[in-house]
């Protein structure tokens, strides 16, 4: 599952996604296997959570972890259907603590990034991935999401 977060962060534009493993096999996940092909052809790749995190440990500021929290938090926790084995929820209360401002919006992003993870049978996670968008939205399009063995494509309303 995935949906477009209304808010934007520096240059990014935001995809809250939800990974659930119904395989009989692990499966690894991670934020570069995705893609957004916009109508126009063009396409985008998702950044490393890594990117996001040291890009806010350079430049964020307290309006970007508001953003990021209340956009995220609202997106996950109004689907009744989601039900994260290994996700935002648990990442989120370890970074409560935080000292600077810088800080608090890195931890705020690598809390509720999708980093790479590994998903056995019956897991699931979930997570924001980061689109370099220029600041403009991502539009219409589709997702791609690559694996090592699976391509999974999921269209936009």
């Amino acid at each position: 599952m995935f949906a477009t977060l209304p808010q934007r962060l520096h240059d990014y534009a935001i995809l809250q996604v939800a990974v659930s493993n119904g395989s009989k096999a692990p499966y690894m996940i991670r934020p570069e296997d995705f893609t957004y092909v916009r109508l126009d052809g063009s396409v985008l790749r998702a950044s490393a959570a890594r990117v996001v995190v040291t890009l806010l440990e350079q430049k964020g500021s307290a309006s970007d972890v508001i953003k990021l929290v209340t956009s995220y938090e609202n997106s996950i926790y109004g689907n009744q259907h989601l039900k994260s084995t290994n996700g935002y929820e648990q990442r989120r209360q370890s970074v409560l603590a935080m000292g600077s401002v810088r800080l608090k919006a890195a931890a705020a992003a690598s809390a509720l990034a999708l980093v790479q993870t590994k998903l056995m049978p019956g897991e699931s996670t979930d997570g924001a991935v980061f689109f370099p968008t220029e600041g403009k939205v991502l539009g219409f399009g589709h997702l791609v999401v690559r694996t090592s063995t699976d391509i999974f494509n999921f269209t936009t309303d």
